[in-house]
């Protein structure tokens, strides 16, 4: 029975510092994840901001060539 016991102590060290390597990984990403939500929050305000700008530029381009079409069809033919 000593013989056996003899094996299990080692062999749970040997276990514990695997599972400790192992954590320590798993803390590394857990770290690069919980960095990363500040830079995706940038960048989507940076693309809405973005978004946003396109969408006036369309609308005012839009709002011109109405106004055109509104002066040719209000202009008297000729």
């Amino acid at each position: 029975m000593s013989e056996s016991e003899d094996l299990v102590v080692p062999m749970l060290r040997e276990m514990r510092k695997e599972m400790g390597e192992r954590f320590d990984g798993v803390d590394q990403r857990l770290d690069k994840i919980e960095s990363n939500p500040k830079s995706f929050r940038n960048a989507l305000t940076a693309d809405t901001m973005m978004s946003k700008f396109i969408t006036r530029d369309f609308e005012e381009r839009i709002e011109a060539l109405e106004k055109k079409m509104d002066d040719l069809l209000k202009a008297p033919r000729a």
